[in-house]
């Protein structure tokens, strides 16, 4: 009986897979996603994981959503920025917000994700938490991609979105750890990803609470990119991951992280963006989204690399109604 119980679970997890991974080639990539689940939620598998630790960590830009000609964010704080301009001629006279205020993404990029918090945090600053995400809202309601011509909403990947889909009907816990703003974040992702606010996790700016409101202030609190990604895994979540899902060498920390769980056998993937007709093509040199350093490790380790042109049949939700 316990047999076929085991049976039936296995037929059942490769069933969730041809369910919900159908924007997916049949490729290496795939396969070894669909062999980790399948070992890691066999209670007779050596790999089997606890569902109490079944962790999962995405970062965002580049990963689950596009992040090119630039970081998304940038694009709604550059538009907040020439809202207010004319009142604050003092910037003029600060490069980086200058740059913004030019629109230089380049020059904006050279500062890193501490120049983008900057910008962030004093043009969004002196509001409650819930009026600075009703503007976010806002934004993405009426912004268009400069190439595509559509929301940026409509910019998310529609294989990842099944792989989330994917991992949580087989019990993983899914959190997202990005660079970019946790309020920002936590602005759309519930709605869109269909995941809870608590479990987001990002950069952040100093707030203080004031008559019932949790108010932004403009200064820097924790900036979560690179080495910092796995100390907020650790302040945030408190277990170390058995999955981790990124696209550039800002999230190589936390793969390595990952990949030290020595508990638990662990999946790490790298999106490598290859397709310049559908998407971009990009890694080693991008100011965007780099992928070079990790792109080496993961191939030395043997991780997973998702190869977009390849391994795709669509990236993004709209083509599905091309097919």
């Amino acid at each position: 009986m316990l047999r076929l119980l085991i049976t039936l679970s296995l037929l059942l997890s490769l069933t969730h897979a041809r369910e919900y991974l159908i924007s997916w080639n049949d490729s290496k990539s795939k396969q070894e996603i669909i062999e980790f689940v399948n070992k890691t939620t066999n209670p007779e598998s050596s790999n089997y994981i606890p569902i109490k630790d079944r962790i999962t960590v995405f970062d965002n830009d580049g990963t689950l959503w596009s992040e090119k000609p630039m970081y998304f964010q940038l694009n709604f704080i550059f538009d907040k920025l020439n809202e207010i301009a004319k009142d604050h001629p003092e910037w003029q006279k600060k490069p980086l917000f200058k740059a913004a205020v030019d629109g230089d993404m380049k020059k904006v990029l050279s500062f890193g994700e501490k120049g983008l918090l900057e910008l962030a945090t004093t043009v969004q600053s002196g509001m409650s938490v819930p009026e600075y995400q009703e503007q976010v809202r806002d934004w993405l309601k009426d912004a268009k991609h400069p190439r595509f011509n559509r929301a940026y909403s409509d910019l998310i990947y529609q294989p990842m979105m099944e792989l989330i889909t994917y991992l949580e009907a087989n019990d993983f816990k899914v959190f997202i750890v990005s660079g970019g703003g946790i309020d920002f974040m936590r602005a759309f992702i519930p709605a869109l990803y269909e995941l809870p606010a608590e479990q987001i996790i990002g950069s952040s700016g100093a707030v203080k609470y004031e008559d019932g409101k949790i108010i932004k202030l403009p200064k820097l609190n924790f900036i979560d990119d690179k080495e910092t990604k796995p100390v907020a895994i650790n302040y945030h979540i408190g277990k170390q991951p058995v999955g981790a899902f990124g696209n550039s060498d800002g999230d190589l920390a936390m793969m390595q992280y990952t990949d030290a769980n020595r508990e638990h056998k662990t999946l790490q993937l790298y999106v490598h963006h290859t397709d310049a007709k559908r998407e971009w093509a990009y890694d080693r040199v991008s100011h965007v989204g780099k992928l070079d350093k990790g792109l080496d490790y993961a191939l030395d380790k043997r991780w997973t690399i998702v190869d977009m042109k390849k391994d795709w049949k669509v990236i993004f939700p709209f083509e599905l109604n091309t097919k």
